[in-house]
């Protein structure tokens, strides 16, 4: 008999490796190609593991602590160690790493070896409409992991080219080849556009039951078989809607300044957005509660593509002042503070708005985001809880006990639920909550900073301007309408810097902050800094902590032990 052990390209150790069998029969601990063939729940089993690899690999909320957006307790952090000169090659900590991956893409073309041998259903009609979607998801997958390798290791080689990855679109034996080097950065899109097209012939745009969202590739079939394959129950599987999310991200990082710079590309991502933008009712239709998605129990107006809901109070354990027992480790920065503008839209340095920003009383009459992702000196945030960061804030008062009190003078807000209480011995009731992968508001952004790029604040693209989308995440925010300020931009330039705050703010503590200032070549090293309140006035605490990047840190390095394994892999130049 046959059997099958699955050999993963697990490039983060010193050789190929053959794993055991993930399953477990009576008498063998091997899994045989009959089995799978017998019980596709564990041929599926496959894919899943990608799905669940790319899930462990979210970007977390203290990644900004690595950028001006905030700063970290605790000294051993590793984002702090990569902000304060540590990152290398060799030292490739977390979400900073993402060539691990190839592992799961290797899971995905695994599987996709075995779709045709598996029986999926006895009906034959619903057995093709399976293969046809798992093929989908499969390849969809694929296109997905690649994309999120690039995003963080595409970069300038040594060679001074500007390179992707190696592209994998099928399963490798181990007796096979694996020292590929890595495509040209252009050619690494196509293949990830080739796979994301083949993906979007057969996935729908939704899984829905409602019998006018079946595509036209399947109208011919019996509508009760489809839904069983395509129906709600399949609900947070890869989609025709979440692949064309990504390839509108994918467009506008490609198109970005440290990459191609390309019109075409910004073109791409415009289209891509306003088609989505479109699709679910206009600019007019932004989830009015999206500012706060992470508290939604049914998340769906804001959630292009999230995890399955689970419980936890991780977050307020690691984020909650230590007044509200907990460890306060990251602490948004006084540059990110400045960023949330008057309430009338008007940056705080601006004298031309109708409220003037007062320097003794500075989160007076300010955009309501910022009382909603930051707790600041007097904040009443929490549990109904009055946070002082100031003298007489004890434990919450900056570095009253270093390593877990502020170190900027506020607390973090955005991501944690209000009203959990931790216990002394450290108990808390769990909340439900979800990993964050594509939200709604994002495809607002990538469009507006797309359009703007081609054309300035007015153009149009598909009906919808960048001054449009930006209006509506500002009137959401609680912007006071008419937002003159808006109305004031003019120029490309001027609307560039206003849509890059808007990002900023919409998407802080999702783990965005780090690559977007990387694709905008923005400066790394400027120091950050924060507040002390005094009793009476408000003291700056400059250089918090200085930042300190080497001029190759606009790209990560690939690990250096994969370099070492494999000599036609060319490193990102500069380390």
């Amino acid at each position: 008999m046959k059997y099958i052990k699955y050999c993963f390209f697990i490039l983060s150790v010193v050789s190929i490796v053959s794993c055991e069998s993930m399953f477990n029969p009576v008498d063998e601990n091997l899994l045989t190609e009959d089995q799978i063939n017998y019980a596709p729940e564990w041929a599926e089993g496959i894919l899943l593991n990608a799905y669940k690899g790319r899930l462990d690999n979210q970007y977390p909320m203290d990644l900004d602590a690595a950028t001006d957006n905030a700063v970290h307790t605790d000294q051993e952090n590793q984002y702090r160690r990569v902000a304060t000169g540590e990152w290398s090659a060799m030292y490739t900590p977390g979400y900073l790493n993402r060539w691990g991956m190839y592992q799961d893409i290797f899971y995905v073309n695994k599987f996709l070896t075995t779709i045709e041998n598996v029986t999926w259903r006895k009906d034959e009609e619903a057995n093709e409409l399976f293969k046809m979607r798992l093929y989908g998801e499969a390849v969809g997958m694929r296109a997905l992991l690649h994309l999120d390798i690039l995003l963080v290791h595409g970069g300038v080689g040594e060679s001074g080219e500007l390179l992707g990855i190696p592209y994998y679109s099928r399963f490798l034996e181990y007796t096979e080849n694996f020292n590929v080097p890595r495509l040209s950065f252009e050619a690494t899109i196509d293949s990830i556009q080739a796979d994301f097209s083949e993906a979007l012939e057969l996935l729908p745009m939704d899984y829905t039951d409602n019998p006018e969202d079946v595509p036209d590739r399947y109208k011919d079939n019996d509508y009760e078989k489809y839904k069983l394959v395509f129906g709600s129950n399949t609900n947070l599987r890869l989609s025709g809607r979440m692949i064309k999310a990504y390839q509108a991200r994918l467009a506008l990082f490609a198109a970005s300044p440290a990459f191609l710079n390309s019109s075409a590309y910004y073109n791409e991502a415009a289209s891509l957005a306003a088609e989505l933008i479109n699709d679910l009712g206009g600019v007019g239709a932004l989830d009015p509660t999206g500012s706060t998605y992470y508290r939604q129990t049914s998340p769906k107006p804001e959630m292009i593509d999230r995890s399955s809901v689970y419980s936890s109070s991780g977050p307020e354990k690691n984020h909650y002042p230590p007044s509200l027992r907990g460890k306060g480790q990251l602490n948004p920065s006084q540059e990110l503070v400045d960023a949330f503008p008057m309430k009338d839209g008007y940056p705080i340095d601006d004298a031309n708005g109708a409220y003037a920003y007062d320097a003794n009383d500075p989160y007076k009459d300010r955009d309501p985001r910022l009382r909603l992702y930051i707790i600041y000196n007097g904040s009443n945030a929490l549990n109904n809880r009055m946070i002082h960061t100031g003298i007489g804030g004890g434990l919450n008062r900056v570095d009253s006990i270093p390593g877990l009190s502020t170190r900027t003078g506020y607390y973090v807000r955005k991501g944690l639920f209000d009203n959990v209480n931790i216990n002394a011995n450290g108990s808390a009731t769990d909340r439900t909550r979800y990993h964050v992968l594509m939200r709604y508001t994002e495809q607002f952004l990538i469009f507006a900073e797309a359009a703007n790029e081609l054309g300035g604040p007015d153009h149009m693209v598909d009906g919808i301007s960048a001054r449009q989308a930006i209006a509506e995440i500002r009137k959401r925010a609680g912007i006071e309408q008419p937002d003159s300020y808006l109305e004031s931009v003019s120029t490309k330039e001027e609307m560039r810097e206003l849509i890059r705050n808007e990002r900023r703010l919409e998407l802080c503590f999702e783990g965005k902050r780090f690559w977007d200032l990387r694709r905008w070549k923005l400066e790394l090293t400027e120091s950050v800094s924060g507040v002390l309140f005094d009793g009476s006035a408000y003291q700056t605490l400059n250089e918090v902590e200085e930042r300190i990047y080497n001029n190759a840190a606009y790209y990560a390095p690939i690990p250096f032990g994969e370099i070492r394994k494999f000599d036609a892999l060319e490193q990102n130049a500069g380390w």
